[in-house]
């Protein structure tokens, strides 16, 4: 060592360009991985009026209540099955009242035109008794012949009134169709499939919803870890930089102020990331709440510290035999197969008749009592049996029922191909969540491995063992260590996410038993 100025000039070893290139990769990449496993969010936090803590469970039920796609979904359910209670009228009478009143400007008549009539009479005798007294003492009877004649008579136009011109009508209709060819009962079954259809895109909303509010859940808490974890190594950093400068200015023989303003920058660096890292969290939290059906000014915080990690444990060939059990998706299918199935028996049923029992029962009110307007006429009812035989209608019926058919052969072949590619998303799902445990066993020996190799270069770095650029790169390592371990935590849960969301929830509580916690 020499005198050179108020400060002693160290001789060290030049910093290799090497090694300095290797501290800056290293926390370019710890900053690039932390910025890409946080949640996104715009570049100003809103501000939270409203911050509670909530465990995952009542999060789902805020988010199950909140969610406006839920009730939506309820809705079609409810207009499915209208839609199936009116088939179901089909099968039952039809009964109607009528009524109604009229006033005609005059009352209704029929004349009868004048007309002759020629009345013959024949020959006939007849006997004529001439009282006593005329022609003797005693009566006398005198026997009269009268010869054959034709009467004439004219008869003058007549004006008959039929009804007077204020009338009110009452009447009760019925009408039961008693064969249809099978037309009613593939209306029923296409609705019922409708119904079940439905049913299935509300449990699709719900799997839909739960999914979504995991991932923010597990994405606040992450953001959460990465956060803590920019705090912490921050911290060290910093520490090291007084370190270092303590032995910058004490003059030791292996630290220079190039190695200073190394360390400088690179906790600046990681101040800077802090400050994303913090708005990330506070970002997350909010899009939890929005996820929630909750305010925008509302913020929610993960009541849990830790991702869940439950390695899955089961068969990949009953696992997915179990999805077509539970899947929405399957089931919806099946669903439109049935209704399908349904549309060809409607179809059919044109070429058969159609049978209906038919009955009136009327009342008529008319102040008069002649004419038309007689007692007989003013009550009465009427049955009847009604048939509609179609004969040749252009093949309409043919074609329909063609058309009908090949429907049904497209959503069976549909079917061959959504169990193929269910099959294949849950093999994927699966050999991912299998993958995701082998990187959490990886990551995690590498994290124990990086924390430990930083506490020996620090205590090596203390007793100037060991250059700056190796202290400054090990604790980065461990930082980007650790995120990649949170991380890989984070992909397993929301695999497992994935695939509740995939093959249904009922899936999962069947499969309680194979979960290794």
């Amino acid at each position: 060592m020499r005198s050179g100025g108020p400060f002693m000039i160290v001789k060290s070893p030049v910093i290799s360009s090497r090694r300095l290139k290797v501290a800056v990769n290293v926390g370019a990449m710890l900053a690039v991985a932390c910025c890409a496993f946080a949640v996104r969010g715009d570049s100003t936090a809103p501000p939270s009026t409203s911050d509670e803590v909530m465990p995952l469970d009542e999060c789902l039920a805020v988010a199950l209540q909140n969610n406006h796609r839920r009730p939506a979904s309820r809705f079609a359910v409810a207009v499915a099955e209208a839609q199936h209670r009116q088939a179901l009228s089909g099968y039952w009478p039809q009964l109607k009242a009528q009524a109604s009143y009229q006033h005609m400007d005059e009352p209704l008549n029929f004349v009868f035109p004048a007309s002759v009539v020629n009345v013959p009479t024949p020959a006939s005798t007849a006997t004529i008794t001439v009282p006593a007294g005329m022609f003797g003492p005693n009566p006398l009877q005198i026997p009269v012949s009268v010869p054959s004649q034709t009467v004439t008579y004219t008869a003058p136009a007549q004006d008959v009134r039929l009804m007077n011109p204020d009338s009110f009508l009452g009447s009760v209709d019925l009408s039961w169709l008693v064969y249809d060819g099978g037309m009613r009962g593939g209306l029923r079954q296409q609705a019922q499939g409708y119904v079940d259809a439905m049913k299935q895109e509300a449990r699709r909303t719900d799997l839909d919803i739960g999914d979504s509010v995991r991932r923010m859940y597990y994405g606040a808490i992450l953001a959460r870890q990465l956060r803590q974890l920019g705090a912490d190594t921050l911290a060290r950093m910093e520490t090291t930089l007084k370190l270092t400068e303590t032995m910058y200015r004490g003059g030791a023989g292996r630290v220079n102020k190039t190695d200073y303003l190394d360390a400088k920058v690179m906790v600046e660096t990681i101040r800077a990331l802090v400050a994303q890292l913090d708005k990330n969290e506070a970002m997350a939290r909010a899009a939890l709440a929005n996820t929630m059906g909750l305010s925008w000014q509302s913020s929610i915080t993960p009541k849990d510290s830790e991702l869940p990690y439950t390695p899955l444990a089961a068969d990949l060939p009953a696992l997915v035999g179990d999805a077509y059990e539970f899947s929405p998706d399957w089931k919806r299918l099946e669903a439109g197969l049935q209704a399908s199935d349904g549309a060809v028996k409607t179809a059919r049923s044109g070429h058969f008749p159609k049978v209906a029992l038919t009955g009136n029962l009327h009342k008529w009110w008319n102040s008069y009592n002649a004419g038309m307007a007689t007692a007989a006429n003013k009550l009465g009812w009427v049955v009847g049996v009604g048939l509609e035989l179609p004969i040749f209608d252009g093949f309409l019926v043919r074609n329909q029922v063609a058309e009908a058919r090949a429907r049904l052969d497209q959503l069976k072949e549909q079917r061959f191909l959504l169990r193929e590619g269910l099959g294949l998303q849950i093999k994927d799902i699966f050999l991912s969540i299998d993958a995701a445990r082998k990187a959490h066993d990886a990551t995690l020996a590498a994290m124990t491995a990086a924390s430990e190799n930083r506490d020996l270069n620090l205590r090596a770095y203390q007793n100037e063992l060991v250059e700056t650029d190796k202290v400054i790169r090990a604790q980065l390592t461990e930082a980007l260590m650790s995120a990649q371990y949170y991380k890989n935590r984070y992909d397993h849960a929301a695999l497992l996410s994935q695939l509740a969301l995939v093959v249904g929830t009922e899936i999962s509580r069947h499969l309680e038993g194979a979960f290794q916690h």
